[in-house]
């Protein structure tokens, strides 16, 4: 399977360094190409323009929220495509959300690039946890949870978070990402405005299953 990367920062060069690491043929792509191309050599990837990355089988939408729109809409028509959505909707100082309740990032998205199927998945997860792989230090299997109106396309994800070595959570529709999104909120509030660290999140995932 063709994997694009949309995003070359901490989250974006994780996901090419995991699914690289798996055998995946991996492409990425970046506003600054030549961030992209750095990361592309460093974990056996290759750096592509827009328009070459929209031919891959899936899509990693790796970009913060402000610029996820704008960034899925520069590749073209993707219509079809499935496109996993990691972003959270943060405030400026990264403990708040500036959407939810009746909406969400993955929503907002979804709305304004008609056409693709969209998953959440992965926006639990921080990146330095991402970098590391789907054990933590102490043997925990990470979990990633997965919500879709697309059963194809979550099925897809599921396989491809699987074979990363993830524990993969069903969470149901597209809309219960203002849930998964709220959760990351508060993940980012323990690893850092409580000091607990990153490896609080799937800690407090696995408790919470």
């Amino acid at each position: 399977m063709k994997v694009s990367v949309i995003g070359a920062g901490n989250m974006g060069s994780g996901f090419v360094k995991q699914l690289a690491g798996a055998g995946y043929t991996v492409q990425v792509t970046a506003r600054d190409q030549a961030k992209a191309e750095a990361v592309a050599k460093a974990n056996g990837a290759t750096a592509v323009d827009a328009k070459t990355a929209a031919t891959a089988d899936l899509i990693v939408l790796a970009t913060g929220y402000a610029d996820a729109v704008a960034a899925l809409q520069s590749l073209g028509d993707l219509s079809g495509k499935t496109v996993i959505d990691i972003t959270n909707p943060l405030t400026a100082d990264y403990m708040g959300l500036t959407i939810g309740h009746s909406t969400s990032a993955a929503e907002e998205i979804a709305k304004a690039v008609p056409g693709v199927k969209l998953v959440k998945a992965f926006n639990t997860v921080f990146a330095q946890v991402l970098a590391g792989g789907a054990k933590l230090p102490s043997g925990e299997q990470v979990q990633v949870f997965v919500a879709s109106d697309d059963a194809a396309a979550k099925q897809t994800v599921t396989t491809v978070a699987t074979e990363l070595g993830f524990k993969v959570v069903d969470a149901g529709a597209l809309k219960n990402a203002r849930y998964l999104e709220a959760v990351a909120g508060f993940n980012i509030y323990l690893g850092y405005g409580a000091g607990l660290g990153t490896a609080i999140a799937p800690s407090w995932a696995g408790l919470s299953a």
